[in-house]
């Protein structure tokens, strides 16, 4: 029954955030073909950030009305209409129409957005319900949120998403001088992109079956023995005030919270440890809640915005595996905070100014973009695509381990995690959002015909 209640957690996981990971890693196709081209990446971060009124609505429900709001049904909305969009945009994804005489991608941009509003939402709404399980199976959900990331990853890379050439295209133009009509050859070289193995209406098919998977999971999870019932009475009040981290009650609770259902106090066997408890102060707190705010807004905010700037100048091939191996990177990170896990504030505070290091790196050459260091070298390729893996890597591991400290308060410590999150995440779209699509601070170029200077 453990093992596969850690299996029903992992594929609930999964859905957290499968289809905005889907469009990721798919971007380095999608820009290719959709009219906003290097600008989409940007577009998606501010439509993502808009869907937060899905959470910001379930977080306004705890505080003012708590325990009026149903979590599961809540859940089981979120995901349905996760796999109605998913099975939409499968169809429609490259549908285009005019807006202000420019053509834009209107019903996978309108898409986009019921797809972050069930991900942003996922956020407040899925960990609270993790908390009615058994400790362990928290950090098995986190690996199922990576693997959001790497499953689609994986697909995209079977996929050959994005890759391109370069071919030396051959132009016969006639040149008048005078009376004389003379035709002059010239040499230019051009991108040209190589079929995909598998097209993108089935890589959002394949994103559709994985959400019914989802859906499947939490069916299940919510139907095992004796762990639904009880858990109800252990939700906290959930008054969503930072005063309500105070320790949870050790009497019974951490039997309660361990099983899921009530035993006697002398009834202790394997499996009813109480989950680790650490009193933090109110600053600590507050130090946790601004790493968790600082590595989302870089993490969702800023430096996906111009993901595509700070890689195509190397080519779609190092965007592609930037794009996929990031996502890597994710689950990845989750595996060792099982293996590896540290609660350490120094440690994640370490960590989160590793991460920011790389952040500065990779937007450093977003704004060189297009003629960024090491253009023409392969170390320039590997760095960029270390770099970028290392950052999600790094920020991963903070996030995954914040969320471990805070599950152990309460409830309302864990729905505060995602509405800070989701928080930070706004701040660095709106910041960045015009600069790309208005202010035109960033520029793009054609690879293959690109005129750098040595």
């Amino acid at each position: 029954m453990a093992l596969l209640t850690h299996l029903l957690a992992c594929a609930f996981g999964t859905g957290s955030w499968m289809a905005i990971n889907g469009l990721w890693v798919e971007l380095p196709l999608l820009v290719t073909v959709l009219p906003e081209q290097w600008d989409l990446p940007s577009y998606i971060t501010i439509i993502i950030q808009m869907a937060n009124v899905g959470p910001f609505f379930v977080t306004l429900m705890h505080r003012f009305r708590p325990g009026l709001l149903n979590e599961v049904a809540v859940i089981y909305v979120v995901v349905v209409v996760g796999i109605v969009a998913c099975l939409l945009l499968t169809f429609l994804w490259d549908y285009t129409s005019l807006i202000a005489g420019t053509p834009h991608s209107t019903s996978f941009l309108i898409l986009t957005f019921f797809l972050a509003l069930v991900d942003c939402t996922s956020s407040v709404t899925f960990l609270p319900f993790m908390m009615q399980l058994q400790p362990q199976y928290l950090t098995t959900f986190f690996i199922g949120e990576g693997l959001s990331g790497l499953i689609p990853a994986l697909i995209a890379l079977g996929q050959g998403s994005g890759v391109s050439s370069c071919v030396n295209i051959t132009r016969v133009v006639n040149v008048t001088v005078g009376n004389d009509t003379m035709e002059s050859t010239s040499f230019q070289l051009e991108t040209r992109y190589l079929p995909a193995n598998f097209s993108t209406f089935f890589f959002f098919l394949l994103m559709t079956i994985m959400m019914l998977v989802c859906l499947l999971s939490f069916f299940f999870l919510t139907r095992q023995p004796k762990i639904w019932e009880l858990s109800q009475q252990q939700l906290f009040p959930s008054s969503i005030i930072l005063s309500s981290f105070d320790k949870i009650p050790d009497e019974g609770a951490g039997l309660r919270l361990s099983r899921g259902f009530s035993c006697p106090k002398d009834a202790k066997g394997p499996g009813d440890i109480p989950p680790e408890k650490v009193s933090y102060s109110l600053a600590k707190l507050a130090f946790i809640y601004l790493l968790i705010t600082w590595v989302s807004v870089l993490m969702n905010g800023v430096l996906p915005s111009v993901q595509s700037y700070s890689c195509l100048p190397y080519g779609n091939t190092a965007y592609h595996l930037t794009a996929t191996l990031s996502s890597m990177a994710n689950p990845l990170a989750c595996i060792v905070a099982m293996v590896l896990p540290s609660r350490s504030l120094a440690v994640l505070g370490t960590l989160t100014l590793m991460g920011t290091c790389f952040g500065a790196y990779n937007m450093a050459i977003a704004v060189m973009s297009p003629c960024p260091l090491l253009q023409q070298s392969q170390w320039g390729d590997a760095i960029i695509v270390l770099s970028w893996v290392l950052f999600t890597g790094t920020f991963s591991y903070v996030k995954v381990m914040a969320g471990v400290i805070l599950r152990s308060r309460s409830h309302s410590a864990l729905v505060w995690y995602g509405a800070v999150e989701q928080l930070g995440s706004l701040l660095g779209a709106l910041l960045m959002f015009p600069l790309v699509n208005i202010y035109s601070f960033f520029k793009s170029a054609d690879y293959c015909s690109l005129q750098c200077p040595a």
